[in-house]
C-alpha cells in the first residue's frame, strides 16, 4: 500500500510502498479516505516522543483520519466491514499512522461512527483539533461573564476552542492576522487582537486592566509564557498546548496552569460529529492535497501559516484551495 514514512528522528518523509497490516485481535483495518495534518504529526519526526516511548521505523505519520473498516480481527462485534469511521490512528511504538491507504486501530477507544452527512475531509480535520479545543475549553470552565483569551486562534484548534467558548457564554478575545479577523469574528470571537500590530500581551493588558479569567495558549513555550500568565487576574487559569506551563511556580502567584493534550475519546468524537452535522462547529479547511504531497504539506504546517487544517486526500481527487 502506498504511505508515508520516516525511516528515523530527523529524516524527511517520503511516500513509499509498505506492507498492508493485518487486523490483530481487537483491531480493525481502515481504508482511509482522508488524513488529517497536525503540528505534533512533524514533531514526532523531531523527537517528541523520544526516550518517552519507543518507535518503530519505518514509521508511518499521521494520526487523525477518515475511511471505511475493510476488515476485523478476532473479538471484534462492535464494527463490521463497510462502517464509515474516523478517529486516531497514530501508534508509533507499531509504527503505524494515517499517512497510508490502509490503517489499523482498536475497535474500542480511538475511533468513533461517521455520520453519512459528514464528509471524509472534515472527519480527517476533525479528531485532535476538535478534540483539543473541546478539552481545553472545558478545563477553563469558561462561562457567562468571564473572560477568555485564546492566544493562537487562526488555525484548526482556535477556531473550534472560539466557537465552544463563546457558546458557553464567554466573552472570548482572540488573537488573529488581518487575514482571519472577519472570519474569527464570525465564529464568535467578541474581541480580536492583532498580533501584526504590538504585542499580544500589551494590547490585552491595555483592554483589560484588571485582568482576565483565562487563557488558551497555543503558541508559547516556556521561554515567553509568563507574560501571558500575568495577564490572569487572581486564581485564573492558563491551559498550554506546548508544555510551557509551569504549575507550580504558577501556585506560587495565586494562578492556576495545566499543560494538556487532546483526549480524542469516542464519546468526546461523536459529541464533535453532531456538533459539525447539526452546524453548531464549522470547520475550515484551509489546503488539501494528495497523499503523495504530504512532505510538502507538512513543511506548510511548519512554517505555522495555518489559517485552518490541512487535510491529505488519500483516495479521492483533491480540489487544493
Amino acid at each position: 500500500m502506498r504511505a508515508v514514512t520516516v525511516t528515523d528522528f530527523h529524516t524527511d518523509p517520503e511516500p513509499t510502498e509498505v506492507p498492508t497490516p493485518e487486523p490483530g485481535p481487537g483491531e480493525v483495518l481502515v481504508r482511509l479516505e482522508a488524513a488529517g495534518v497536525n503540528q505534533f504529526d512533524w514533531k514526532v519526526v523531531d523527537g517528541a516522543l523520544r526516550g518517552v516511548v519507543d518507535h518503530a521505523f519505518p514509521l508511518v505519520l499521521g494520526s487523525d483520519g477518515a475511511g471505511v473498516v475493510e476488515r476485523v480481527g478476532p473479538g471484534v462485534t462492535d464494527l463490521a466491514p463497510g462502517d464509515r469511521v474516523f478517529g486516531q490512528f497514530m501508534d508509533v511504538q507499531r509504527g503505524r499512522g494515517s499517512y497510508a491507504e490502509f490503517a489499523l486501530a482498536p475497535a474500542e477507544g480511538k475511533l468513533a461512527p461517521l455520520p453519512q452527512q459528514l464528509p471524509f475531509d472534515l472527519a480527517a480535520a476533525l479528531p485532535t483539533a476538535g478534540a483539543a479545543a473541546h478539552d481545553f475549553v472545558a478545563a477553563t470552565a469558561a462561562a457567562s461573564g468571564q473572560t477568555l483569551l485564546i492566544n493562537g486562534a487562526s488555525g484548526g484548534v482556535g477556531q473550534a476552542a472560539v466557537q465552544l467558548a463563546a457558546a458557553r457564554g464567554a466573552h472570548v478575545i482572540a488573537t488573529t492576522d488581518p487575514a482571519t479577523a472577519a472570519y474569527l469574528r464570525e465564529l464568535g470571537a467578541a474581541e480580536l487582537v492583532d498580533f501584526t500590530e504590538a504585542s499580544t500581551v500589551e494590547q490585552v493588558r491595555r483592554s483589560h486592566p484588571g485582568g482576565i479569567d483565562a487563557v488558551i495558549d497555543l503558541v508559547s513555550g516556556p521561554e515567553d509564557i509568563d507574560p501571558v500568565a500575568d495577564l490572569l487576574k487572581s486564581g485564573g487559569i492558563v491551559i498550554s498546548a506546548n508544555e510551557a506551563v509551569d504549575a507550580e511556580a504558577l501556585a506560587d502567584r495565586a494562578l492556576r496552569g495545566r499543560n494538556m493534550y487532546a483526549q480524542a475519546t469516542p464519546q468526546t468524537l461523536t459529541a464533535l460529529a453532531a456538533s459539525v452535522v447539526e452546524g453548531d462547529l464549522k470547520l475550515r479547511i484551509d489546503f488539501k492535497a494528495p497523499l503523495d504531497q504530504a512532505p510538502a504539506v507538512l513543511e506548510r504546517s511548519r512554517a505555522g501559516t495555518a489559517r485552518g487544517k490541512f487535510v491529505l486526500m488519500v483516495r479521492q481527487s483533491p480540489l487544493v484551495v
